[in-house]
């Protein structure tokens, strides 16, 4: 048997080899690398440093769309809330019924009291006012997207790549900076402002 004929045949029909176009640079440490950085997705490709400075700038547009839903869910809410409270629903409903503002009573107090005296399970009252299926439909989807895109951010931001973390940052800082122009002075005194950020949900 001629081995050179074998092995030329074994070239020609065996396992392909590895082509020389683009691939995905995986660093797992901080970086500075530009051409073959691939963000989340294979196909999310960097080639250029022109792709590469568009790609950063997407990655803002997203940061400032994180903080425009962040903000469009304390709008829902104001609007959900303003609208309830027209139908005479919410804080005044409780109070004439002689409950708190938080919705509990005495008698919920004493029941559950007993529950943990007896160890027998007790049906606890939810608090807050009951929403209709719309609004929650709303809320959940805009819920939704806004830890969908927190996540993805997240993993920009695990490419380790220091300018795709600036990106990140800057466009969490712009749309806050956008979308977050008012303070409510009252709420931040009691401690009722809601500072999560998009590391949090």
């Amino acid at each position: 048997m001629n081995h050179g004929d074998h092995g030329g045949h074994d070239g020609g029909h065996g396992m392909p080899m590895p082509s020389d176009g683009p691939t995905c640079s995986m660093n797992m440490l901080w970086n500075t690398q530009v051409e073959d950085t691939c963000i989340v997705f294979r196909s999310w490709h960097i080639s250029s440093t022109t792709a590469f400075v568009f790609s950063c700038a997407v990655v803002v547009g997203l940061g400032v769309l994180y903080e425009w839903l962040r903000a469009a869910q304390r709008t829902l809410d104001r609007r959900i809330a303003a609208t309830l409270s027209a139908q005479g629903k919410g804080k005044a409903t409780a109070t004439a019924t002689g409950g708190s503002v938080s919705g509990r009573s005495t008698p919920e107090f004493e029941s559950e009291e007993a529950g943990l005296l007896t160890g027998s399970l007790v049906p606890k009252a939810r608090l807050g006012t009951p929403l209709p299926f719309s609004a929650r439909l709303s809320r959940a989807a805009l819920y939704g997207a806004s830890v969908f895109l927190s996540f993805f951010l997240m993993l920009v931001f695990m490419t380790y790549n220091a300018y795709l973390i600036l990106a990140t940052v800057v466009g969490a800082a712009l749309g806050h900076f956008i979308f977050s122009s008012h303070m409510d002075i009252d709420a931040v005194l009691s401690g009722g402002v809601d500072g999560k950020g998009m590391a949090c949900h």
